[in-house]
């Protein structure tokens, strides 16, 4: 009976510990499982150095602020334990205050190792947080400009001041838990006393102890306070970001004071070491603390109020000064330009003669608007999707730049039909093909004219490899690949096989990591949590696993020191479809620039951060270091120097070699896609917006304060207008180029400020250079919100447009409005799109256009017809628009030559004549669709007519 009676409890005993193992030994294969994915997943993605580098200086950091931290702590306790006295004086404390001891004197060893373990754990995951820090401190790279106050290169404050602070943060904090921790071990073993009428706190070795460690502590303090005369340069205050008056002449000299203070409270404890009393490092201490109120709150606030705010613009002035300079240099707009412009308001004939070049750059399909058109007319299958907005490039056609809009028919999971683990993740793998359209042309249905087209892709754009299997829609993981002679089973195209079938593809690319190991196969099924990847049959020795697709997360795994824009974009490079992403080094500790948060300076009506795209939010230094690629069909990321001048960049570039290629490794087609980036731009037109004024007079009275206006079109939104892409020509310039362009308004008003471009071609020797349009502040120019108002209440677009309103079985709603500086004024453009207002098929077309320019308003089908109804009947210029009846240098209109004496041309043209009038029966009717049908009709009709005249 009484074995028995044992047995169960050590049974019981021996059941926590086996569960404790049991998880740990869990935890440990979990996170061996995501280590060693990873650095398959790397050494896959050509970039294991990135891997390893981070993982061993994280290893190194971890284990170094681990050890030495437990080495302090646990030391100091461990010293506190052995320094006790032999025999306790004075009466015991309590008798729960006993048993502690005798605990702690029983098992001291193991409550030691778990102590230091603990500790070592948790300053070990700080340390480690610090990968970035320490790296870019390492590894640092001088700018070459000192700071204005103390004469230090910027680097110090970039790299050595964050470094150096988290150091002395983490010393203070770890003397003062070993000074605790002593004093407990010490009160517990008797050697330090409290209560009234001690005559002495403790023993001599613990007074000893304790003096030492909070000597050192408070020292750290003054250190910390002498640092902190830099960081003023880094402070936002309610005026500006950086050194003010105040800073220079109080809480600078403050802190040199409270620096000195505190060496002489060190000195004062250390003194105790030879006096035994504590009485002086008390009343230090005490000083210190009435110090830090006086010098560090009332003596900064007193010089505020009494000195600074009677006379603040003329103190501030040389700072606000420092600050303008600073915060232009670190955004990049410190060379930009700033032209005076008296914008023409009358529209006269042939105005538009001398901007000729612009006109056929005017782009009227909005990449906004027509995703859903895309989605109709190029889908093929559900299982294809296009982005909500599309992207803006350019392509050489004809021998000519042409602005056009691009989509990729990309995999979207959400549209499988039947979804099982087989058909989604080894059958479904992929999309196709890309789609492109002219940006300035549509067809006479009102649908994108194809540059790019269908599947397999036909037209101007070609593509050695269609595939798809790295974007943005697609974020689950596929499993690729077969051996030799295998038949395939990834899903190709919807068409092409025998008898019209589905045709089926195996991928060839070397884009994902190998599993055909069963050691490998039982990694990702661990990751994944996914038993399947073990037991398909499917999986086999030449399986590939893909995932993390997307180009934002391979880029920002590549070069995780990067911010990485928030719009990646598809090009055709070299025959191969690649995803083009901007690539940012920032930081928010360039002395005396202004702090701005990146979130909320790239948010407009159209986009927002995806996941993973902003690892830090606020900065107030940002350079376009870096331009990444990455292949559609196999993942790879090329990573290219794109201003190498960056010390950031050259830092980083130190600390992982090798990882990024020189800017003339880019190659000239690639190069021909490569643009200002839309982020950046962002920025820097939010901070052009009070820092275009140089003068600090001007800046402190906020009399000259611009913003980006609301977004017009998009009415029930009140986030900002997005920047556009458009080719233009700006006054008193040769050539049109492609461009970024924006708007100011005045603070808290609506007319027009300011018109802004920067030149975005990366093959423009004048790539980068950022110019400004100022209106006049003797007329008032309206801005996009009041355009918008005054073509609604023309009377012309609004009885054009009034069936479309509030009847019919079609509706009207507005592209983007686009602003370009022609004609001496400026000419806004806004295409009006028509869809059916009910069928699941329904998607919009460009029906008219809307100009203005004065207080002139015009509305036509085609933007040539507007302009020349706009400019007297003669713009003096050709959009380039092919209606078959305008030659194409902008000549006079002409008609096609007579059909009197050809009977089947006569034919084709009565048809095309009774189709036009159907049509625009039914576009009264507001009937779409029929409209479509007609107008397609007539344009059949018109071809046989010129066929039969031997002009087709």
């Amino acid at each position: 009976m009484t074995s028995t009676a044992a047995t169960a409890p050590r049974r019981r005993n021996a059941l926590l510990p086996t569960l404790v193992a049991l998880v740990g030994l869990v935890i440990v294969a979990m996170l061996g499982t995501g280590v060693w994915t990873d650095r398959l997943w790397y050494v896959n993605l050509g970039y294991g150095q990135v891997f390893s580098t981070q993982l061993w200086t994280r290893v190194a950091l971890f284990a170094g602020f681990g050890l030495i931290t437990a080495a302090v702590v646990v030391g100091n306790i461990v010293l506190a334990y052995r320094l006790r006295p032999a025999t306790r004086q004075g009466p015991v404390a309590s008798q729960l205050l006993e048993r502690y001891r005798e605990v702690l004197e029983t098992r001291f060893s193991q409550a030691m190792i778990a102590l230091g373990g603990v500790v070592a754990l948790f300053a070990g995951a700080s340390g480690a947080g610090q990968l970035t820090t320490y790296l870019a401190w390492v590894n640092k790279t001088e700018f070459g400009t000192p700071d204005p106050r103390f004469g230090l290169d910027i680097s110090f404050f970039v790299f050595d001041l964050p470094w150096l602070s988290y150091l002395l943060g983490f010393a203070i904090t770890t003397l003062l838990i070993a000074a605790a921790g002593a004093a407990v071990m010490h009160y517990v073993m008797g050697a330090l006393r409290f209560g009234r009428g001690a005559a002495r706190s403790g023993s001599r070795a613990a007074q000893i102890q304790l003096s030492v460690l909070i000597g050192l502590a408070v020292l750290g303090y003054g250190v910390a306070r002498w640092l902190d005369r830099y960081v003023y340069e880094l402070q936002s205050g309610p005026l500006l970001t950086g050194l003010t008056y105040t800073s220079d002449t109080a809480r600078i000299n403050a802190s040199t004071i409270l620096a000195a203070i505190a060496v002489i409270c060190a000195v004062l404890f250390w003194s105790t070491i030879v006096l035994g009393r504590w009485l002086l490092p008390g009343a230090g201490m005490a000083l210190m603390v009435v110090a830090a109120i006086v010098l560090g709150a009332i003596y900064p606030g007193a010089v505020q109020a009494i000195t600074v705010v009677p006379d603040e613009p003329d103190k501030e002035r040389p700072y606000i000064g420092q600050h303008i300079a600073a915060t232009r240099d670190a955004y990049g707009v410190a060379d930009v330009e700033v032209q005076d412009y008296s914008a023409e308001t009358v529209a006269a004939a042939g105005q538009l003669r001398q901007d000729a070049a612009t006109l056929p750059g005017i782009r009227l399909i909005d990449p906004a608007k027509v995703g859903p058109t895309f989605e109709q007319l190029q889908q093929v299958r559900a299982y294809y999707s296009f982005p909500s907005v599309l992207d803006v490039d350019r392509y050489l056609i004809d021998g000519q730049p042409t602005d056009t809009v691009v989509a990729v028919r990309e995999l979207d999971p959400n549209g499988i039909e039947n979804p099982s683990w087989n058909t989604r993740v080894t059958e479904y793998t992929h999309g196709f093909g890309m789609v492109a359209a002219y940006g300035n042309r549509r067809q006479e249905n009102g649908t994108p004219e194809w540059i790019s087209r269908d599947i397999p892709p036909v037209g101007e754009l070609p593509e050695t490899e269609p595939r798809v299997y790295f974007g943005e829609l697609n974020r689950g993981f596929s499993i690729v690949g077969a051996p030799a002679g295998a038949a395939p089973i990834e899903l190709d195209t919807p068409g092409g096989g025998e008898g019209s079938t589905p045709r089926l593809n195996t991928y060839q690319g070397a884009g994902g990591v190998p599993i055909g190991s069963m050691f490998n196969r039982i990694l990702y099924a661990i990751r994944f949590g996914d038993p399947n990847i073990l037991l398909s049959d499917r999986v086999n020795e030449a399986s590939q696993i893909i995932y993390d697709r997307t180009p934002v997360e391979r880029v920002q795994a590549a070069a995780p020191w990067l911010q990485v824009d928030s719009n990646a974009y598809p090009a055709v490079v070299d025959g191969r479809i690649k995803w083009i992403v901007d690539g940012y080094t920032t930081t928010d500790n360039y002395p005396n620039s202004q702090r701005v948060s990146l979130e909320e300076a790239t948010a407009d009506s159209q986009s927002g951060r995806p996941p993973g795209a902003a690892p830090t939010d606020t900065l107030n230094y940002i350079r376009n270091s870096v331009k990444a690629v990455v292949d559609a069909y196999d993942g790879t990321v090329d990573l290219y120097a794109w201003d190498e001048t960056d010390p950031m960049l050259q830092t980083w570039r130190k600390a992982y070699p090798d990882t990024v290629q020189p800017r003339s490794a880019i190659s000239p087609d690639l190069l021909a896609h490569l643009r200002y980036p839309e982020d950046l731009y962002k920025v820097q037109r939010q901070i052009l917006g009070r820092y275009h004024a140089i003068d600090p007079a001007v800046w402190y009275r906020g009399s000259d304060l611009w913003q980006v206006p609301t977004d017009p079109v998009n009415g029930a939104n009140t986030r900002k207008e997005p920047p556009y892409y458009l080719s233009i020509k700006w006054p008193g310039d040769d050539q049109a180029h492609f461009s970024l362009t924006s708007l100011y308004v005045p603070n808290g008003r609506a007319n027009l400020a300011a018109y802004m471009a920067v030149n975005a071609d990366a093959a423009s020797p004048d790539y980068g250079q950022m110019r400004i349009l100022r209106m006049s502040d003797s007329q008032q120019i309206d801005g996009p919100g009041q355009v918008l108002s005054a073509m609604n209440n023309d009377s012309a677009v609004a009885e054009t447009l009034r069936r479309f309103q509030n009847e019919g079985t079609a509706q009207a709603s507005y592209g983007n409005l686009l602003t370009l500086p022609v004609g001496g004024g400026l000419l806004y453009v806004m295409p009006v799109y028509v869809q059916r207002a009910s069928g699941s098929g329904s998607y919009p077309v460009l029906q008219f256009v809307v100009t203005r320019f004065g207080s002139q308003v015009a509305i036509d089908p085609t933007l040539q017809g507007a302009l020349d109804k706009l400019f007297a009947g003669d713009a003096g210029a050709s959009t380039g628009e092919e209606d078959g009846t305008r030659p194409p240098d902008g000549g006079e209109p002409t008609e096609p030559s007579g059909p009197a004496d050809n009977p089947a041309a006569i034919a084709a043209l009565n048809q095309a004549i009774t189709a036009n009038e159907e049509a625009e029966k039914a576009l009264r009717a507001g009937d779409l669709a029929t409209y479509q049908q007609k107008q397609n009709e007539a344009a059949e009709a018109t071809r046989r007519a010129l066929d039969a005249l031997g002009g087709g």
